[in-house]
């Protein structure tokens, strides 16, 4: 697996690189977020770890570079930057994970793999899953609603996907976390309801029928009978 480092302090990236080699990884650096973006958009990565105050394009600029370029490598915020505010802003970039500096190696390790092994759940043999006028096509990894079609970032398309296999029924919070991103996040950054939050506004806004709900207390559900 190839992973790509995008990290302006020459120790921590050397920290890093270091410990995903021993893991079996090949790891490449970039110190720099100009070099980041031409690496990240010339190679082919399994895993993009970002930080995001970078010199020369930030992180959360990179981010909405590279997924304008490709829907589906998994980014990971590396930073010391921990508010509310840019986790938030990082998971609207398109990261699908945020670590915290300082961290545990083995917790790098655990997040890593977990996103590569985001869609751990067993899928059903069809490539392409529909209801009402939604259609995910698998193999393509496209969305089209009503004929129109929706860029969703890899997450996105992971959480979409979950919530169509498991049409008319309510889904919790732990058991999304658990099975679209493959690791218990803590609780405080509501990155399950600000997920569904870019799915409604991508999928739902603008439709006649609704296809995500809140169930109060309990979850989301993905269905075309609920009430508006």
């Amino acid at each position: 697996m190839k992973i790509l480092i995008v990290e302006d302090e020459p120790k921590v990236a050397g920290f890093i690189k270091k410990g995903l080699d021993e893991s079996g990884f090949l790891a490449e650096i970039a110190y720099d977020g100009i070099t980041g973006k031409s690496m990240a958009l010339s190679k082919k990565y399994d895993v993009i770890i970002l930080d995001i105050n970078l010199p020369l394009l930030n992180g959360f600029q990179l981010c909405k570079l590279i997924r304008e370029n490709d829907q589906n490598v998994p980014v990971l915020m590396l930073t010391a930057l921990g508010g509310i505010e840019e986790k938030v802003k990082g998971f609207e970039c398109g990261a699908d994970d945020y670590l915290l500096k300082p961290f545990e190696f083995a917790e790098l390790i655990a997040r890593i793999n977990a996103l590569l092994k985001r869609v751990k759940y067993i899928i059903p043999p069809e490539g392409v899953l529909i209801v009402t006028d939604l259609q995910l096509n698998r193999d393509k990894k496209n969305i089209v609603r009503a004929g129109r079609t929706i860029e969703l970032s890899a997450t996105e398309f992971s959480l979409l996907e979950y919530l169509m296999i498991n049409k008319d029924r309510v889904i919790s919070r732990a058991e999304l976390t658990d099975k679209v991103w493959g690791i218990n996040f803590d609780t405080g950054t509501n990155v399950v309801d600000v997920y569904i939050n870019f799915l409604r506004k991508k999928m739902d806004s603008g439709f006649p029928i609704k296809l995500i709900h809140t169930k109060t207390g309990y979850g989301y559900i993905l269905t075309e009978t609920e009430s508006t």
